[in-house]
């Protein structure tokens, strides 16, 4: 495929700016919020109807008192899971003391149980806040725990525009549910 840009500069237009582009128009999905909820309320929200399937069908690997832990339907890495609170908040700040304190507790053990099962020597945690913080769903707070491991993130995402997953999301919510202590 041509570079735009470089032709555009070809064509007297603008001046080149330097920059090497790796074009990846399948995020594009993404950007334009195909997939997310119309509305922020609770009955469209993904991570309110989440709690009401039965574990297998809504990806649940643990159900604790005020928070939940799920796979990412959409996961960076195999095992990419997400606490989340089962009431409807956005913001980490509004959150009670119990419920921060049993996501944090859940997080700890997402990461024992994610490292005994798949030996992954990293982790990222974090949660993305707002529109404008990376937040694919605003409206209901959520916590990413991601495995990773050297050189997970290679080309094939890219270039390749193929994302490698060693086995099921039903499997792997199994797999893990079974290994989460009880």
């Amino acid at each position: 495929m041509t570079d735009p840009v470089a032709t555009h500069v070809q064509d007297g237009v603008g001046e080149p700016d330097a920059l090497e582009r790796l074009w990846t128009p399948y995020r594009m999905a993404y950007i334009r919020g195909e997939s997310k909820p119309e509305d922020p309320s609770e009955e469209q929200c993904p991570f309110c109807r989440i709690p009401g399937l039965d574990d297998a069908d809504g990806l649940v690997v643990h159900r604790g008192e005020l928070a939940f832990v799920v796979l990412n339907l959409y996961p960076y890495s195999a095992g990419h899971l997400m606490v989340c609170p089962y009431r409807h908040v956005a913001e980490y700040v509004d959150t009670t003391d119990a419920e921060a304190v049993e996501m944090a507790e859940l997080t700890k053990t997402a990461l024992r149980v994610l490292r005994s099962v798949s030996g992954a020597p990293g982790f990222n945690i974090g949660m993305n806040q707002g529109v404008a913080g990376g937040a694919g769903i605003a409206a209901h707070l959520h916590q990413h725990v991601v495995p990773r491991w050297v050189g997970d993130a290679n080309f094939m995402p890219i270039i390749g525009r193929t994302k490698t997953l060693p086995e099921l999301l039903g499997d792997t919510r199994d797999l893990l549910a079974r290994a989460w202590p009880a």
